[in-house]
């Protein structure tokens, strides 16, 4: 299958990531873009652009009908989703099915089975795989009422159509499920276009580990190991890294055939990323997300792999090049998300112009943004300006590097999260990996994060 035209259905340092790898292929790029985007630096970096709409994602990065009418107008042969807005919308592939347009992720079959956090559920029970406890199908307050009452409280609402942490709500009794309920059912229906929800048992302090996972249109699959993304701030991750110190060698080779198992059982493709919790020498599947994840990276630095160079490969039909006795894990890698957010005023978005960016360099730093000095950060998306990620031969040396290169970034003219990041890094609940999905809220509850 020919693809010389991508069109990039995203913004920010996604559509940069998608230009690079692009490029590095030798193909052609297309972004589309909201009115608020036009200067933006995926529009300077790419080949082409198509303005799609105005600001509101709803009005623009959402409308399936406006970027297939971009796919058209540029010639693109192939789409390619990101993450977040429409990747995991099995509608938005099927309709690309339609238009004979490639989609760079698996088919709307697979997405509609695993992006469906309910279906992903079913099918993972189907290939022995542990889940948490759940119930979906819920449509009022008065049947989550009801469904928590099964489980037990405290419980987790999630959007069905979701991932990235969006859409979910925790509660601890039905005075809280009445009031998450609907602000879920929100946000669900802002970020995915879909509010279905459904209910989950939320379990006290446990670990957050995805298997990243690679399969190809010829019956080959592989995993590339863990990613560890415990350390979250309302369900959203801060700080991801691979590997684990979570886990023995014996429990990640366990947890990686769990994925691939799963991988078979969905019939999948591309890449994708199953998603566990941790508890002890326990671990039970909670969804899968059926795209690139934004902390790709750290895994792209301990295999040596271009998971997006692959994931377009792939999508051109080619078998992977590689087996699951190539991928070799090595060193350690930490990826921190940089936000334009202000701690001090409890995390409130800093939109406005950058001033100046001045991004680290040296050995095995790796910063990836969508914003350069001079760039306004719209208050219509996602906080998040850049990544930074670094690779070390070994966990002690990765958190030095990681410190050293954030006191290197300076961002003027907003907010971000850069003191932060420090802070976490600098705590010896970081530095002896004893840290759960909880343990960022309870640093900033307790004053000991923001204080530093």
């Amino acid at each position: 299958m020919t693809i010389e035209r991508v069109l990039i259905a995203n913004r920010g340092e996604i559509a940069v990531r998608i230009i690079r790898a692009c490029r590095d292929l030798g193909l052609e790029s297309v972004v589309v873009c909201s009115e608020a985007d036009v200067d933006a630096m995926p529009v300077r970096l790419a080949d082409h652009a198509v303005v799609i709409g105005p600001p509101p994602a709803q009005k623009s990065y959402l409308l399936i009908d406006a970027i297939l009418d971009a796919a058209r107008e540029s010639k693109a042969d192939a789409i390619h989703p990101g993450y977040g807005f429409l990747a995991e919308n099995a509608d938005f592939a099927a309709a690309c099915r339609q238009q004979d347009i490639v989609f760079v992720g698996p088919s709307p079959e697979a997405i509609q089975r695993m992006g469906d956090k309910i279906s992903g559920r079913d099918i993972a029970e189907a290939a022995g795989v542990p889940v948490v406890a759940g119930v979906d199908g819920i449509d009022d307050v008065q049947a989550a009422l009801a469904a928590a009452e099964k489980i037990g409280f405290p419980v987790m609402v999630k959007a069905t159509g979701g991932g990235g942490g969006r859409g979910i709500r925790v509660a601890s009794d039905p005075e809280e499920l009445t009031s998450a309920f609907p602000q879920a059912r929100a946000e669900a229906e802002s970020n995915f276009a879909n509010p279905s929800v459904y209910l989950e048992r939320a379990l006290p302090s446990p670990r957050h580990v995805e298997i990243q996972v690679l399969a190809d249109n010829h019956g080959n699959s592989v995993h590339l190991f863990e990613r560890d993304c415990s350390l979250q701030r309302r369900k959203q991750k801060l700080i991801e890294e691979a590997p684990s110190p979570a886990l023995s060698p014996g429990m990640r080779q366990e947890m990686g055939v769990a994925a691939l198992a799963l991988v078979r059982e969905a019939d999948y493709t591309s890449a994708g990323t199953v998603e566990f919790l941790v508890e002890g020498d326990s671990f039970m599947f909670i969804e899968m997300n059926t795209r690139i994840q934004v902390e790709h990276g750290v895994t792209e630095l301990v295999t040596g792999i271009d998971l997006v160079i692959e994931q377009l490969r792939v999508a051109m039909g080619e078998p992977l090049s590689f087996d699951q006795s190539d991928v070799e894990l090595k060193g350690a890698s930490i990826e921190m998300r940089i936000c334009a957010e202000d701690p001090a005023q409890g995390f409130l978005p800093s939109p406005g112009v950058i001033t100046e960016l001045v991004a680290p360099a040296g050995p095995w730093v790796r910063w990836e943004a969508g914003v350069e000095t001079g760039d306004r950060i719209q208050p219509y998306y996602d906080s998040m300006l850049g990544k930074l990620i670094v690779w070390a031969p070994d966990r002690d040396t990765a958190i030095a590097r990681s410190l050293r290169a954030l006191s290197e970034l300076r961002i003027e003219g907003i907010s971000t999260t850069v003191e932060m990041h420090s802070a976490v890094l600098s705590k010896q609940a970081f530095r002896s990996g004893e840290f759960d999905v909880q343990s960022i809220d309870a640093w900033i509850e307790d004053g000991s994060l923001l204080s530093k």
